[in-house]
């Protein structure tokens, strides 16, 4: 089933952010835009390439106003422990959510029960808790975060441009569609 156009679920949980351990709720997503970008497990492989590339964007996704969080089954406490042993890890400024009970993961439908860890799975959620885009990608597939820049831009556009859509491939000041009865067939 999918998400997108609903709104997310309730939620608590315990994060490390920035040498600290804090509380993120469905509530700290409220008023402005974010990404999560769920992951199976810390002390990996795939998934520190991931988390790398995803902080190589986030001065871009801060500067649209976006908040970034990664989330995967493991504690906040192992966040920690690999935030503080990893190069790639070491450099990350965005919160690090822990999904121990598997709660935030099966909201997000993430989740792969057999094994217990969450799958790779990215959402970018508009400010008023609605999810607005989604991918999930097998777990041997690393995502490219160079496209979350693009995607927010064209989700921003959408919500302050109604009537107006943006077609594959749209870029920053690029050309929009409106769509009508006049344009069917024309593209």
């Amino acid at each position: 089933m999918s998400l997108i156009g609903k709104q997310v679920e309730e939620f608590q949980a315990q994060a490390y952010h920035q040498g600290k351990f804090v509380e993120v709720s469905n509530e700290s997503f409220s008023g402005k835009w974010t990404v999560v970008c769920f992951y199976p497990a810390d002390f990996t492989f795939v998934c520190p390439t991931e988390l790398e590339d995803l902080q190589e964007q986030y001065a871009k996704l801060k500067e649209l106003g976006v908040d970034v969080y990664s989330c995967s089954t493991d504690t906040h406490f192992t966040h920690k422990a690999w935030h503080d042993t990893s190069d790639a890890i070491g450099k990350i400024e965005y919160t690090m959510i822990g999904d121990p009970s598997h709660h935030i993961s099966r909201i997000f439908d993430v989740l792969d029960e057999e094994s217990g860890l969450a799958q790779r799975g990215t959402f970018i959620i508009d400010p008023d808790g609605i999810v607005q885009a989604m991918e999930v990608n097998a777990d041997g597939i690393g995502r490219d975060a160079s496209i979350l820049v693009d995607k927010i831009r064209a989700a921003q556009y959408v919500r302050t441009h109604p009537g107006e859509v943006c077609p594959a491939k749209w870029k920053e000041d690029g050309e929009t569609l409106k769509p009508s009865f006049d344009l069917v067939g024309k593209i």
